[in-house]
């Protein structure tokens, strides 16, 4: 049998050919920043796909635009497909690298985003903030702490079914949901900043939505990964930029330019676990 045939995909020279990148210089991609990563075939042969030179084509662009190399592919990368509907933690959940989802109660998600915005304030400097909260109240109740964050960040924004776009002096950018956006039944709390980078994601189920507020339950994810913060803070971005286009080109722009957190997230990861579990043991 033709190793061509034994995995389906690209050949190397085929991606080269189709993104005009040479064939050394994606291997070198390949093995200093994790992409692509290409299925094998027995024989050892790469094999790449349509997504991949997608891309591929992207991260191109991007450098050809003057970004550096690892701010282009993570660009490109978490670029989602066109929808009517986009999502977070679609986008976060479907990538290489996400952690494993759990279900969580609303309660427990609560005590984990209080402690993410804690850490925030404690040693976050110079963030970028992301926050979805559904329905404008679950916005409101919290609205002090955000605006406390708000105030040590580069900047912030926050998504819920507010009324309209909005930038209150001292506090996040409020940006409206659509009835029918996926953003509208998800959770989320992004940090990123140069020394500390954190996220946390849920979408609700929607049968969960039945008995106590506080019993509602969320498939959830949560991470202190640079690269995965980063990622959900762009696509955050780019979602920001539905409703104000210069609002998200300013994001993106932020994000691109500064320094990705801790390579080795251990230091912050302790500390931040250790505040909830102490906010989970009090509900």
């Amino acid at each position: 049998m033709d190793s061509a045939s034994e995995v389906q995909g690209l050949a190397i020279s085929d991606v080269a050919a189709r993104t005009g990148i040479a064939a050394g210089t994606i291997r070198m991609w390949e093995q200093r920043y994790g992409f692509p990563l290409p299925q094998r075939t027995p024989s050892g042969y790469r094999r790449y796909t349509a997504q991949d030179v997608d891309v591929l084509r992207r991260a191109a662009a991007y450098r050809d635009s003057g970004l550096s190399v690892p701010a282009a592919l993570e660009r490109a990368r978490s670029t989602t497909d066109a929808t009517d509907r986009p999502s977070i933690y679609a986008a976060i959940a479907r990538s290489e690298g996400a952690p494993q989802p759990q279900l969580l109660r609303k309660a427990t998600l609560f005590a984990m985003s209080r402690a993410i915005e804690d850490e925030a304030l404690a040693r976050a400097c110079s963030p970028v903030l992301v926050g979805a909260f559904q329905h404008e109240p679950f916005y409101r109740s919290v609205e002090r702490r955000y605006r406390s964050i708000a105030r040590i960040a580069d900047a912030a924004v926050v998504f819920a079914d507010f009324a309209e776009l909005r930038r209150p002096r001292g506090g996040p950018v409020e940006v409206p949901l659509a009835t029918d956006d996926a953003l509208g039944n998800e959770w989320a709390v992004v940090v990123d900043a140069p020394g500390y980078a954190a996220c946390l994601l849920g979408w609700e189920r929607p049968t969960a939505a039945e008995g106590p507020d506080r019993a509602r339950r969320f498939e959830a994810l949560w991470t202190t990964d640079p690269l995965v913060t980063r990622r959900a803070a762009l696509v955050g971005a780019r979602l920001a930029g539905r409703a104000d286009r210069e609002l998200g080109e300013r994001l993106e722009q932020l994000l691109d330019e500064r320094p990705l957190a801790l390579e080795s997230p251990s230091p912050a990861l302790t500390s931040l676990a250790n505040r909830m579990v102490g906010y989970i043991e009090a509900t």
